[in-house]
């Protein structure tokens, strides 16, 4: 080993003025965060044209703010949706019947504006808190199904769950219903192989991969730092799922390393399932090579919801113009008056979110952040512990979950909204992946939410000043080597 790295200095040695252009080229290329590009130009230094190829398959920047489109129909119906709905704000008229909404005026427009975020009123929530309840009235959901299923993830395995889920989808396609599957190339792309969706196809069922890889090699893939992390259900138009669960028998608690899956997970009735068809619609018009398609949403289908509760869908990802998620984190923080719930796997933040969380703690505001007890990602792990030992000495309450693995994606603010969905509080999930969340402004419904944060605390220990300031020598190394790295984490 020692004699292949002395060998492959000394050829990239003679050659040290490509490298030199290399490292000029990543200063100059994009519009990367000055700490970024600086990471970048170091690790292209220490590992000459190894490091460069690095950055070309995972450093570079390919957004695109047209990616995306949907048919002028949808779309014409979107913005005359958006525009009626930014009146009746301006003009007060929606306070009218949600007047405990008024302090998240600025919050709902925001989202109008940046993502076209309309705001539905008329949906039913029921929350999932862990993979069996989830997949079970999923699954049931599909039995049921007449017309239409459309279903998107990061990740779907080749394990009992996801063949499972494959049989059910290609049995309801054999019975004539129009089934559409849209898997990442990376989490799902390159697991199912090409026998496992033949029999799907076989029966009528549509199969498209988001960003596939060449040759079905996931590191022969220019676009490997882009993920589609979305994982979206519709089911009839009528029903659909958003939250943090993939697909995939770890995520029902049968992985022995990871023990129990705590997640969250939402299932909408309602209009509110427009938001996420028009999201799908998005993806699988990039993504497929189906360019007739011709099934759009039905309003007709939406039945009459006797509840009231308002949520929006918020996307972001490389195809937004805007870090939409992120924004509405920061948004939800600022306007936060008495309490702040974060639960999340990872908690790599940027000096935004860190100086609003510090504002809040520091105007008496109650911070209370949930992380995993155990690593699935070493250097993710340990930049979270970090950014939380920071937080931790700023006076935030910081619970480790201990009875598995959390990985529910939640913040709300004093009981009142929420966004729960894909994105992790961390730099990947505001900027580089693709993302959905539902914010929710119902104060009945988000009181489930913070009753499981209650329970889920019976499961958890506090981390002190003091826990924290007697970690051993060992754990500070591993996290300031981690925190070096967040930018590229």
């Amino acid at each position: 080993m020692a004699d292949t790295l002395r060998i492959y200095y000394e050829i990239t040695s003679k050659f040290w003025w490509i490298n030199m252009i290399l490292a000029l080229f990543v200063v100059f290329s994009g519009k990367k965060k000055p700490e970024s590009t600086v990471i970048w130009v170091v690790v292209v230094t220490i590992l000459p044209v190894v490091g460069f190829i690095f950055y070309l398959l995972l450093g570079q920047d390919y957004k695109k703010s047209k990616m995306f489109t949907i048919k002028k129909n949808q779309d014409r119906f979107l913005k005359t949706i958006v525009g009626f709905q930014e009146d009746t704000i301006e003009t007060g008229e929606f306070f009218k019947k949600h007047e405990d909404l008024k302090p998240y005026e600025q919050l709902l427009s925001m989202n109008l504006k940046s993502d076209e975020s309309f705001i539905t009123q008329d949906n039913k929530i029921d929350f999932f808190f862990w993979g069996e309840d989830k997949f079970r009235s999923l699954f049931k959901d599909i039995e049921n199904a007449t017309q239409k299923i459309d279903i998107e993830y990061y990740i779907f395995k080749r394990d009992d769950l996801g063949f499972r889920f494959l049989d059910l989808l290609t049995k309801k396609a054999e019975e004539g219903l129009s089934v559409r599957l849209l898997v990442d190339g990376y989490g799902g792309g390159d697991v199912l192989r090409r026998k496992d969706v033949r029999k799907f196809k076989k029966a009528g069922g549509k199969f498209s991969v988001f960003f596939p890889s060449a040759l079905g090699v996931e590191f022969l893939n220019y676009r490997l730092n882009y993920r589609n992390h979305r994982k979206i259900a519709i089911i009839d138009d009528k029903i659909g799922y958003v939250g943090g669960f993939n697909v995939g028998d770890e995520y029902i608690g049968l992985d022995s390393k990871m023990g129990n899956w705590r997640d969250t997970h939402i299932r909408i009735e309602g209009h509110g399932v427009y938001g996420l068809k028009i999201r799908f619609l998005k993806d699988w018009y990039y993504a497929s090579d189906f360019d007739n398609e011709t099934f759009d949403i039905d309003l007709d289908m939406v039945p009459t919801i006797h509840h009231c509760s308002p949520l929006q869908i918020i996307t972001s990802g490389p195809d937004t113009e805007n870090t939409n998620i992120k924004n509405t984190i920061l948004k939800l923080i600022s306007l936060a008056k008495e309490e702040i719930i974060i639960q999340t796997p990872y908690f790599i933040i940027d000096g935004a979110i860190m100086d609003a969380l510090n504002i809040a703690i520091l105007s008496g505001i109650k911070v209370k952040i949930m992380i995993p007890c155990k690593p699935d990602h070493p250097f993710i792990y340990w930049a979270t512990t970090s950014w939380c030992g920071e937080l931790i000495n700023a006076g935030a309450e910081v619970y480790v979950y201990d009875n598995g693995f959390l990985h529910a994606k939640v913040t709300l603010v004093d009981g009142i909204v929420s966004t729960i969905g894909s994105a992790n509080m961390d730099i990947r999930s505001f900027s580089i992946n693709f993302e959905a969340n539902a914010v929710i402004y119902d104060r009945k419904v988000n009181k489930k939410l913070r009753e499981q944060f209650e329970k889920d605390i019976l499961d958890s220990r506090l981390i002190t000043k003091e826990i924290y300031r007697d970690r051993s020598t060992k754990i500070k190394i591993k996290e300031s080597f981690s925190r070096l790295l967040s930018p590229l984490l």
